[in-house]
């Protein structure tokens, strides 16, 4: 019988690889946002630190305007 492996293939950043965050566009924000509103964790969205950070200011600019609701 084969052994299995327990490890998740690592999730890549996907700012890394090119993809654009702004906080005019919230229909992107809302891929890192749950449904209550609140900012998704790094060990979910796969994102690196200093992306998560990027991240996490473009939803606080875009609440902040009303682009995107607080909390539901």
């Amino acid at each position: 019988m084969a052994e299995f492996n327990n490890r998740r293939k690592k999730k890549v950043c996907m700012m890394c690889t090119g993809a654009k965050v702004d906080y005019k566009a919230p229909e992107t924000l809302k891929r890192y946002v749950n449904e209550k509103g609140k900012i998704l964790p790094r060990r979910i969205t796969g994102n690196c630190a200093l992306h998560q950070r990027e991240i996490s200011k473009q939803i606080k600019r875009a609440r902040a305007i009303a682009l995107m609701p607080y909390t539901r």
